[in-house]
């Protein structure tokens, strides 16, 4: 990064060079969602026939709304409060919203950082401590809640997060989460401490890494066996599934929340760019590699679950071959996996009486293959169930939590770039206070306010925070961003400044898209997705081992006060939008009237001509 004075002034810094800036918006734009979140959709809406919705939401919504963000921060070179101030002061409050969102995305986000570094921290174990049940505390047998769940969903729910049955129980801080959150914090600060210049040499790592190792995780989970049943139920496309509205919101939400605008980051990003630079075309590059990283992604993904829902499959059959062998007496090893199904047709033309009386499990890869899971679930319980069974399997544990760490930590990034720029752009605080302090003040209150994510009741809390802050605030501020850019800068301006940093104006698609196209997308899928929402009271899975139907989940609705905190996290960060924009309209209202009156004739006769 380059920083220097002219005359005394000091020029805004500058990244190193182009491929520093591209790695750093790929980085912060492909996160963990990527991962744990498009494999999932793609999975329940239809395999391929998803990608048809998502594609259509990139193209009209998700790229234009990136170079746009690109596009205006390039030419305003300030961060999310100064480019709407500058456009009107009216939209102030646009870029404090921004900031807000940033703020508290952060805090949740660098949670799952601190489980991230708890699990890798335990992969160098052997056997893996998620591979087997604990000794119960008389050490007479195993732990009941392991033996009647399984071993990683017992690792992660009582090991890891030593979870409360209940939202409203809070439980104690569990002092080793306090230690991994501590830690993730401090990692984002070190790679802060410089501001653009350390994280523009952190993302050559942080931004590359999960690449290699997706391609090492492509390359061994297409040798395991049943890689090919996950791929197959992966792509099948399911065109049946287009005729559900759900599949395009959720297609059209994905695609919005993947490429994360709306947080100021990438606004912030692309102000430290040369003022001459071709965003439109840094903008489709950008887009086009998330998309394309998800697909990649989910290769891998689903091999290893193919591999997972394969050796469940086998194991139902096995226990059904030991089953049919004792009450047969039929000799050992005549009955094995490839003839199992003609063993039972065969039984079940001779014997069918007797057959009907054993006690056979019913197994079917496809319902293997159904178990589907996202986020945490497909992280922290499905995956790692997968990775004990594969050959050298702490390698492979290693590998996926430093892969999960590199992809959430350049997202971080992002995330308090969207909120120190304005904070610098603001001058909200002395200048005698250097950037290193600035960057520790907001990361030691982050990891206090965080602190409730270490809570026995954490992760009810954690999903709270995911499910709604990053969800109705950012499409509202999305909403105001394009018209304000569209209506508020006006089309002609706008175009006039992409031809001063481009050499060419916008086409007619980016115009249609800008004006009419991406904020009516905007508007159907806010209103939609609050209809939704509205439809029912929200709940949440709890984890009780007293629930009847344990290991399931227990669906509980939110107690009254925790829905009032889910509204509050809803409104807060776009609250600012009418606040700041009623407040600039009072000030200007009140300055007429006082101009006003200084110009009364026969006090300030002498003035009245010069104003």
């Amino acid at each position: 990064m380059d920083k220097t004075k002219d005359s005394g002034v000091e020029e805004r810094p500058k990244w190193d060079n182009k491929f520093q800036y591209l790695l750093t918006c790929i980085g912060f734009a492909v996160g963990l969602g990527n991962v744990w979140r498009f494999p999932y959709l793609c999975q329940i809406y239809g395999g391929g026939a998803f990608l048809i919705p998502y594609l259509i939401a990139l193209v009209f919504e998700g790229i234009p709304l990136l170079y746009l963000e690109l596009a205006i921060g390039q030419r305003l070179r300030m961060g999310s409060i100064g480019v709407w101030n500058s456009i009107s002061p009216l939209l102030g409050g646009l870029g404090i919203a921004s900031m807000l969102a940033s703020l508290l995305v952060g805090l949740f986000y660098n949670m799952i950082l601190a489980w991230v570094l708890w699990y890798f921290f335990h992969s160098f174990q052997n056997p893996l401590p998620w591979s087997q049940c604990p000794l119960n505390d008389n050490l007479t047998g195993y732990n009941v809640e392991c033996v009647k769940s399984t071993p990683s969903n017992y690792f992660w729910y009582r090991e890891t997060l030593d979870i409360t049955s209940d939202i409203e129980i809070n439980g104690s801080v569990k002092w080793w989460l306090v230690v991994c959150l501590a830690s993730a914090w401090s990692v984002v600060y070190i790679c802060f401490i410089k501001g653009i210049s350390s994280i523009g040499k952190a993302v050559y790592v942080t931004a590359t890494f999960p690449y290699l190792v997706l391609t090492i995780f492509l390359i061994r989970a297409l040798t395991l066996p049943g890689a090919t049943d996950g791929l197959v139920y992966l792509f099948t496309p399911d065109w049946e599934i287009l005729k559900n509205p759900q599949v395009w919101l959720d297609a059209a939400t994905q695609i919005f929340f993947s490429l994360s605008v709306g947080f100021g980051g990438l606004i912030a990003f692309s102000s430290y760019n040369a003022e001459k630079n071709n965003c439109e075309r840094d903008a489709v590059l950008v887009g086009v590699i998330n998309s394309a990283t998800s697909i990649y992604a989910s290769i891998p993904i689903f091999s290893i679950l193919g591999f997972k829902a394969n050796n469940a499959f086998n194991s139902c059959r096995s226990e059904n071959i030991l089953a049919l062998t004792n009450h047969f007496e039929i000799s050992d090893q005549n009955i094995t996996i490839d003839n199992y199904d003609r063993w039972v047709e065969y039984l079940n033309r001779t014997s069918s009486g007797e057959l009907a009386t054993v006690d056979l499990r019913h197994c079917d890869l496809q319902t293997f293959l159904d178990q589907s899971a996202s986020g945490t679930g497909l992280a922290f319980i499905v995956f790692t169930e997968a990775v004990v069974a594969m050959p050298g399997s702490q390698i492979w544990a290693i590998l996926f939590f430093i892969m999960l760490f590199s992809l959430g930590l350049s997202s971080m990034f992002g995330n308090i770039e969207g909120v120190l720029t304005p904070i610098k752009d603001l001058k909200l605080l002395p200048k005698w206070m250097p950037h290193e302090l600035v960057t520790a003040v907001i990361c030691l209150v982050s990891f206090l306010t965080a602190l409730i994510f270490t809570l026995g009741s954490g992760n009810y809390w954690v999903e709270v925070f995911n499910s709604y802050v990053g969800s109705v605030p950012l499409l509202i501020i999305a909403f105001f961003e394009i018209t304000a850019v569209a209506y508020g800068r006006g089309m002609k301006t706008f175009s006039d400044d992409i031809l001063f940093m481009t050499g060419k104006r916008p086409n007619i698609f980016w115009k249609a898209c800008w004006m009419v196209i991406s904020p009516l997308m905007l508007l159907v899928v806010l209103v939609a997705y609050v209809a939704i929402q509205a439809q029912t009271h929200p709940s949440y899975p709890a984890w009780n081992p007293a629930y009847v139907l344990f290991p399931q989940t227990e669906v509980k609705p939110y107690p009254d006060w925790v829905f009032a905190i889910i509204i509050l996290l809803c409104v807060l960060p776009v609250i600012s939008i009418p606040v700041v924009a009623l407040y600039k309209l009072i000030c200007s209202r009140f300055k007429k009237s006082s101009s006003h009156l200084d110009l009364n004739p026969y006090v300030n006769d002498g003035f009245q001509a010069e104003t």
